[in-house]
């Protein structure tokens, strides 16, 4: 069963994986979280400096990493017995209190660097961010649902292509879609809404004014992050994929783009046709 974490109002968590300290990501970092500063309360997660492992392993299952089974069901199980590592409880004790989650990292082989992954694995856990049956309705906890609803996500990556190289018709693959397994995947999930994907393009080349430049805009973009209004992705409790998780027929139909399961802006109230 998942048990719902309400946020408190002015907090915000800070994801961070980049391994170098003098990194354009650093920049960014320490640029970021000052200007979020001046609106919320921010804990930072700066996943190399702790040290944090990412690796999910019998030890994140206290008393029952002997027992055969699912390892995110015993995971999920160890949560509820307390059992859980020190490392992962601060993780979700500080995301638990975040009402906005800001995810920061170089895109590396299309995806996010495995410390990310790994953060994923072990800190979002069944019972803590998702859970069994909605006992009304029926369907999983997931997908719009379950323990971490009520918080909005940024998500702040940086590419060494250019934008039409990651863009829709780019030989990389369209960047929204490379970053779906995150902002729909992971995010959606458990609940969180991604607002749009802060990208930094060319990160590999950039001038130093072009990197004060990129600098600004993050700052900019955070300081009004909070009166910015998510994209919604549908909720699989509200019977789009009624029977199955495929999207119900005479929804979209002909369509097969990953564009199908999102719902709309907010204040659309998640019935507008997605752009």
């Amino acid at each position: 069963m998942t048990i719902s974490h309400p946020p408190k109002p002015g907090n915000a968590l800070w994801v961070y994986a980049h391994p170098r300290r003098d990194s354009l990501n650093a920049r960014l970092l320490q640029a970021g979280t000052k200007a979020l500063s001046q609106r919320y309360e921010v804990a930072v997660s700066d996943l190399h400096a702790q040290g944090f492992d990412p690796v999910l392993s019998e030890r994140d299952l206290g008393d029952l990493a002997d027992r055969p089974g699912n390892i995110a069901a015993l995971a999920g199980e160890a949560y509820t017995a307390g059992q859980l590592p020190a490392d992962v409880r601060e993780e979700q004790a500080k995301l638990a209190a975040a009402e906005l989650l800001v995810v920061q990292f170089p895109l590396w082989w299309y995806g996010p660097p495995a410390i990310l992954k790994g953060w994923f694995d072990r800190v979002l856990t069944s019972g803590f961010a998702y859970g069994d049956l909605d006992p009304e309705l029926g369907v999983p906890r997931r997908y719009g649902d379950g323990g971490l609803v009520g918080r909005k996500a940024l998500v702040v990556v940086t590419a060494g292509e250019d934008e039409r190289s990651i863009g829709p018709r780019g030989i990389s693959g369209d960047l929204d879609s490379l970053l779906f397994p995150i902002t729909h995947g992971v995010l959606w999930y458990v609940g969180i809404e991604a607002l749009d994907l802060h990208v930094v393009h060319d990160a590999d080349s950039l001038s130093p004014e072009e990197v004060e430049h990129q600098v600004e805009r993050l700052v900019t973009r955070v300081s009004g992050v909070a009166d910015e209004e998510a994209r919604l992705f549908r909720r699989l409790r509200d019977g789009d994929y009624a029977g199955t998780r495929a999207l119900r027929e005479d929804l979209m139909p002909g369509r097969t783009d990953l564009g199908i399961h999102l719902a709309g802006r907010k204040s659309a109230h998640v019935a507008a046709e997605p752009r």
